[in-house]
């Protein structure tokens, strides 16, 4: 071939790509167009507002790696008060961004940019899912329409991956998506060269460098986007659990079909090589640290291996083919009854695989990780609809057309992948809904193939060839004699039908947009219009409050922290916690800049929970004394409420204690009978500290409350007045409140032996809504009452609260009164006061 031949080939290739590329490349605009609907939401002001909670933890990890460049935060003492956290995060995802800032900003980037870049960065990593998309959808298929039409299908699905990839949603997930993919699609094309090349031992044996480097490229490629894969998500062995399901798998098909099996060892030995180094090589990895994704990757490297040789073994004796199946079968089960004995470690491994996805008790309550088409105990397919529109039913049919085709057929070996890959994520996606943002890509995969079918079954490729043909066949020199004129005519007219669409092209593409394109981009357009949730203004202005009015920690919110040798950090003196739920863990972090003790790592959750549904307030403040490992401190300093954990958290807190019974109760109404909320609700320390303003209590005080928002707080008030005799004004209070945890000031006195006392006052709270604060008691002669609030006011370099008495403390019993005033001093020290 000449040199104006080959120029001439290359020209021609990329002239046919180009669609494609432009197809592409619209897709990754669309998408990030959608997912930057909801900028507004996310840009308040100068304030940056990311959704949800786990984002906020991620600003923490950039802010503190961009200071410490390039390194990672290893050990955070910033959140599990008292005891700090080894890194629950792999490193990748924040790396990549703060390097990209790190150049973008000359090595100081400002905070603004940082927070800017941090918002944008999942809607841009969402737009390029369609690139491994494309490429997965392509080679799966053999056919560059079914890639473009599935790029462009992922740029418009709805669900999770879209909010997870949404602006503001600062998390790892969508890098999840990003790298699996591409893990996907380069193990699919080294799958297509191995059959193209026929790769087995003897390729390498004789050095055919021709086969086994396009085999070996994709090979080596597949294992750097499985290891970028692992460095982005703690539980990254997942994926690694999908290839190995279908190694295995297809090692069974190829031994059943007398296939050399080769390939599959050589393959995957390298690619879980490769991600093994980088493990190894990472200083952190976060979750669970490295011993699962170690074993699990070695377990990969040694077992297929074994796979291949039994195959060879067994075709060498000449043994019947259904004996290796058996065999394998007969060899896990004693591999886990003997490592069930003897080889504890292995035993966990399989264990911890087998249970990856199944969560109970408390865990359960967490919503990412319920499953899919459970709502309210009852099945329902909505959640499917919401998640991908129709792309969810319809890649259903299009599995069970490829398992049909691959049993009645010729399967391979990239089409198996493809349906093992989709049933692993089913079957995750249907016990942890979070795994229907993976899913999404199988579901634009699969849907595309049936969509370019529908179009092939109506004619559209025959008509674009025509076309083509039309356009470039060369007009006749010598026309025909005027006899065949007539003959000429209907020839024409034919091939002109035949040039133009009929009722069938039509219909198709109609069909198309209706069924796979329009509910699927609309659902997107409707649940981006939303926002990305996070925060709202009553929470961001109450960790405002508290990192700004608040006693500094004496531990540096940017330090790099050494990891403890027991795992708990040394904290100094000035340190406290801040007990609240552990969904706000991570807000209470990154915008209050103080330490929470529950996260949303879960850690602290049940602790938190047994402080929250704590039958009185001796019971919660002795759990605060539990917690600590120095018996004499608390492990929080402020108690952060707000009215979901009054109401509909409030079971979830009960539920991380494992005890849930008794606080809801049915009545009969005139609606019949319903279930309220029973006395043992109205005396948890939330409902004490929420509900009642934290009145009577001895050491516990409001020092803030947020403006009020909806909420169902005057329901839950008229309950308690109507059933249970109380005198509650029933109004809404603040949506969060802080109450602070002090030693109190206790004021003793005489009284006549068997008098009633009691001791009150009003107290104004930041917002100007006042309350009553009372305690009663009867006198044996004296009286003792400990109190948590100060009548004087703060003083420096301690809270700098608003909320007060307007007065003295009134002490009254007959017709006696006395006026006793308290200082924040006597407060925090807790000071006897003699009258």
């Amino acid at each position: 071939m000449t040199d104006l031949e080959k120029n001439s080939v290359v020209k021609n290739r990329i002239k046919s790509s180009l669609p494609y590329f432009f197809g592409v490349l619209i897709s990754i605009l669309i998408a990030i167009y959608i997912r930057i609907i909801p900028a507004e939401f996310v840009f308040v002001g100068d304030f940056v507002r990311f959704g949800g909670n786990d984002p906020w933890y991620y600003l923490r990890i950039i802010e503190n790696v961009a200071y410490n460049f390039p390194q990672y935060l290893a050990f955070d003492a910033y959140t599990n008060y008292p005891f700090g956290t080894e890194q629950h995060w792999a490193p990748l995802y924040a790396m990549i961004l703060v390097t990209v800032v790190m150049i973008i900003g000359l090595g100081n980037p400002s905070p603004e940019l940082l927070h800017t870049a941090a918002a944008y960065y999942p809607a841009v990593l969402g737009g390029l899912v369609a690139i491994p998309t494309y490429y997965a959808a392509k080679w799966a298929f053999n056919d560059r329409r079914v890639g473009v039409f599935a790029a462009f299908l992922i740029a418009i699905v709805p669900g999770q991956f879209l909010s997870r990839s949404m602006i503001g949603f600062n998390d790892h997930h969508v890098a999840e998506v990003l790298f699996s993919t591409f893990v996907a699609a380069f193990l699919i094309m080294a799958l297509i060269k191995s059959r193209k090349y026929n790769i087995d031992i003897n390729t390498f044996k004789n050095k055919e460098l021709g086969k086994i480097k396009p085999f070996m490229a994709y090979v080596i490629i597949t294992g750097i986007a499985l290891a970028a894969y692992m460095l982005a998500w703690q539980g990254g062995v997942f994926f690694a659990f999908v290839l190995g399901v279908y190694f295995v798998i297809q090692h069974l098909i190829d031994h059943m079909h007398e296939r050399r099996t080769e390939y599959l060892a050589i393959a995957g030995v390298v690619i879980f090589g490769i991600a093994l180094i980088a493990v190894l090589s990472s200083p952190v990895i976060g979750g669970f640290g490295k011993t699962l994704h170690i074993r699990g990757l070695i377990s990969g490297i040694v077992i297929l291996p074994i796979l291949t040789g039994l195959s060879i073994l067994f075709n060498s004796k000449d043994l019947k083919k259904y004996y290796y199946p058996l065999f394998l079968g007969i060899l896990f089960a004693a591999v886990v009854v003997f490592s069930k004995f003897f080889i504890s470690p292995v035993y966990d491994m399989i264990v911890r695989v087998s249970a990856f996805f199944l969560t109970s008790g408390g865990a359960a309550t967490i919503a990412e990780a319920s499953p899919l088409l459970v709502r309210g105990g009852e099945i329902t397919l909505m959640p499917l609809w919401y998640s991908f529109g129709a792309l969810g039913i319809v890649s259903f049919f299009v599995l069970i057309y490829l398992a049909y085709t691959a049993i009645t057929q010729k399967n391979t070996q990239e089409k198996t992948f493809l349906i093992v890959w989709s049933l692993v994520m089913i079957w995750a996606m249907l016990q942890q809904n979070r795994f229907t943002y993976y899913y999404a890509v199988n579901a634009a995969i699969l849907s595309s193939f049936a969509g370019i079918m529908v179009l092939n079954w109506a004619g559209w490729p025959q008509l674009i060839n025509n076309l083509k043909n039309r356009k470039n066949a060369a007009p006749a020199d010598n026309p025909k004699p005027e006899k065949k004129k007539k003959s000429k005519a209907k020839a024409k007219k034919a091939d002109t039908d035949n040039q133009k669409p009929n009722i069938w092209h039509v219909a198709s593409v109609v069909l198309v947009l209706l069924v796979l394109v329009y509910p699927a981009g609309s659902i997107a357009l409707e649940q981006a219009s939303r926002g990305t949730g996070g925060p709202g203004g009553q929470w961001i202005d109450a960790m405002e409050w508290l990192r700004y009015h608040t006693p500094d920690t004496g531990v540096d919110y940017l330090e790099s922290y050494e990891i403890p040798e027991d795992g708990i950090y040394d904290y100094p003196d000035t340190a406290y916690g801040v007990m609240s739920w552990w969904d706000y863990g991570h807000w209470i972090t990154a915008i209050g800049h103080r330490i929470p003790h529950a996260n949303p790592f879960q850690q602290g959750a049940v602790t938190a929970g047994e402080f929250f549904t704590a039958p009185s307030e001796e019971a919660a403040t002795e759990k605060l004394y539990d917690i600590h490992p120095d018996p004499d401190k608390a492990a929080a300093r402020y108690v952060i409420s707000d009215i979901e954990m009054a109401t509909g958290k409030f079971h979830a807190m009960a539920a991380w204690t494992g005890d849930t019974d008794g606080y809801y109760v049915p009545i009969q109404t005139d609606v019949g009978q319903q279930m309220v909320p029973s006395q043992r609700y109205y005396n948890s320390m939330e409902a004490r500290l929420h509900i009642f303003d934290a009145d009577g209590m001895e050491r516990y005080r409001m020092v803030y409350e947020s403006p009020q928002g909806r909420s169902q707080e005057v329901g839950y008030k008229y309950i308690y007045n109507v059933v249970y005799g109380g005198n509650v004004p029933e109004e809404d209070t603040g949506y969060v409140k802080i109450f602070e945890f002090v030693e109190g000031a206790t004021i003793t006195g005489e009284a006549p032996e068997g008098t009633e006392v009691t001791i009150s006052n009003t107290i104004r709270t930041n917002q100007y809504r006042e309350f009553s604060y009372s305690q009663t008691m009867t006198s044996d002669g004296t009286f003792s009452f400990t109190v948590p609030y100060s009548t004087t006011g703060p003083i420096d370099g301690e809270t700098q609260f608003e909320t007060m008495p307007r007065g003295p403390y009134i002490i009254s019993f007959d017709d006696t009164q006395i006026e006793v005033d308290v200082s924040e001093r006597d407060v925090l020290d807790g000071t006897t006061i003699e009258i």
